[in-house]
């Protein structure tokens, strides 16, 4: 059996993906396909099942120490894809002053909104009083006449 080859010394799953100025769409999947490789290379190392039996029955303790070492690469890159992931979730919630800010915006939009009702309302009462003031006006005269 080959031993499978050392890792580099720095692998894709210890690097984080640099930061892009894309589009978010292509930042995300671009992202996203680096988790992936990072994953794939710290799986590739891995040897298959038969061989892991194998080598646990193996009394050669650098195959168990390989082993150890694929298990900790795997571990590690699967941590940095779910933190990841954990991360994407959180940018697709808005954060506490976005949701204030449209928060304040639509308490602005309905300010303005009933200003402009009370702005209204208070002519058409101006209108009525006037109307009425008219109306008692031409009432008092007739009374004086009568």
């Amino acid at each position: 059996m080959a031993e499978p080859p050392p890792p580099p010394s720095q692998s894709p799953a210890q690097t984080p993906p640099p930061p892009q100025q894309q589009t978010p769409a292509v930042s995300v999947r671009d992202d996203m396909m680096a988790c992936v490789a990072a994953l794939e290379a710290a799986l590739l190392p891995c040897l298959p099942a038969r061989e892991l039996q194998a080598v646990d029955r193996s009394l050669q303790s650098s195959h168990q120490i390989d082993v150890e070492r694929h298990a900790r690469d795997f571990m590690e890159a699967a941590k940095k894809l779910q933190s990841y992931f954990i991360s994407l979730q959180r940018e697709d919630q808005p954060t506490t002053e976005e949701m204030l800010q449209k928060e304040i915006a639509t308490m602005e939009e309905e300010l303005k909104t009933k200003s402009e009702l009370i702005a209204k309302h208070k002519k058409l009462i101006e209108g009525w009083q006037k109307e009425l003031k008219d109306q008692l006006g031409k009432h008092n005269t007739e009374l004086e006449r009568v």
